[in-house]
């Protein structure tokens, strides 16, 4: 008999109906749920932006990409759910002698500004219904200067095959075609649905079915 997926078994009644407690018993776990390095697309894709720059982190969970980009020498804000994973994130930003501005809020109440920041970071956000996800994928256009980079990545519907990470259900997974027409108002540099083999921590491990995107908010004529 196989033997069940403790990651999975926690996220069997998607949308979550307390995500603040469920977050905050999952980051209390010893060590870090998914790792304490950096996401690979983000790892890639960080060239984008330049040192001095100025970018959020959606849901930054324990810090892991957060804390790499300001080691990166960009200015990073990242916002999570969970006071026990923020409470992680300043712990490794401070070992690791860097400064991220974490707070802690959702996706809703996040103070989210209009048209100022160098790029967003959203890496793994599965964790929106369809409505709560227009919301946020508009909100993260709309934080973007012209020029701005948005660097996402997520699970495909395939993922439910391989039960290795991500949502159960597949309202809150990933196409090419969802995210084309989510982010119809940005320039698509990267649109790559793909698989690879994940080692974040125990939360992200395994074969997966992936999909990343990079893509810019169109520069204000007469720039470049």
């Amino acid at each position: 008999m196989a033997t069940p997926n403790p990651i999975m078994s926690m996220q069997s009644t998607p949308p979550l109906s307390d995500p603040a407690n469920t977050w905050n018993r999952r980051f209390a776990e010893p060590g870090f749920l998914f790792g304490s390095e950096p996401n690979g697309w983000l790892r890639e894709h960080a060239h984008v932006w330049s040192p001095g720059e100025h970018v959020l982190c959606v849901a930054d969970g324990e810090g892991r990409n957060s804390v790499w980009l300001a080691e990166q020498g960009l200015v990073v804000e990242a916002f999570d759910i969970a006071a026990t994973g923020v409470a992680k994130a300043r712990e490794l930003a401070a070992q690791r002698g860097v400064a991220v501005n974490f707070t802690v809020t959702d996706c809703e109440t996040w103070a989210w500004p209009d048209g100022t920041l160098d790029g967003v970071a959203a890496i793994f956000v599965q964790f929106a219904d369809p409505p709560l996800r227009a919301r946020l994928f508009a909100n993260m256009v709309r934080a973007l200067k012209p020029g701005g980079w948005l660097v996402l990545q997520g699970y495909t519907p395939r993922q439910l095959e391989y039960r290795t990470g991500g949502p159960p259900v597949a309202s809150h997974l990933y196409t090419e075609t969802l995210l084309r027409e989510a982010f119809a108002g940005l320039d698509i540099d990267t649109l790559r649905e793909y698989e690879a083999d994940l080692s974040e921590g125990s939360g992200h491990h395994g074969r997966s079915a992936l999909i990343g995107m990079v893509a810019r908010r169109r520069p204000e004529r007469g720039t470049t």
